[in-house]
């Protein structure tokens, strides 16, 4: 059984980078005043084997509660960024990049104005909404190469607020 931990810039930092407002180390003033900048919050690793950015739209749909999580996945040559863009919290099951360790694995909950950056290799689950369908922007790799490794798991259960 895993129990999530709240989102933490800290926390993340093995695994990437926390996507918020609050994480922000610079923000800048823009548009003559008008607007605020949360300048450089993800570290985008996309290029890799001639890779190119991709912008997308996800929409998850919640696991029934309590969540088996029995497969993570990682991408080899790139970054993956998450960001909700409904407000809803969300849930981010990680383990470090490497060879893959079922004891390693973490769970964060992500409040609904928090984004997520993995870092290339790190282990993950799929989107993990809660409560309804939630949709989420997404930043990562297209391109040549080999791009996605899966693991199956020996299922375990991801205890969430309700489960």
């Amino acid at each position: 059984m895993l129990l999530p931990q709240p989102l933490s810039v800290e926390a993340f930092a093995p695994f990437g980078d926390v996507i918020a407002l609050d994480a922000a180390t610079e923000v800048r003033e823009i548009n003559y005043g008008h607007c605020q900048r949360f300048h450089d919050l993800a570290r985008l690793e996309l290029s890799a084997e001639g890779g190119r950015p991709l912008v997308s739209l996800f929409r998850a749909a919640p696991l029934p509660l309590p969540i088996r999580i029995q497969r993570m996945e990682r991408h080899p040559l790139s970054s993956q960024a998450f960001y909700p863009l409904g407000g809803r919290p969300w849930l981010v099951v990680v383990a470090p990049a490497g060879r893959f360790d079922p004891d390693a694995v973490r769970a964060f909950l992500a409040r609904g104005d928090q984004g997520v950056n993995y870092r290339p290799g790190t282990w993950h689950h799929f989107c993990l909404a809660l409560g309804d369908v939630s949709d989420f922007l997404v930043i990562d790799r297209g391109g040549p190469g080999e791009n996605c490794d899966e693991v199956e798991l020996q299922p375990f259960r991801l205890v969430a607020s309700g489960s």
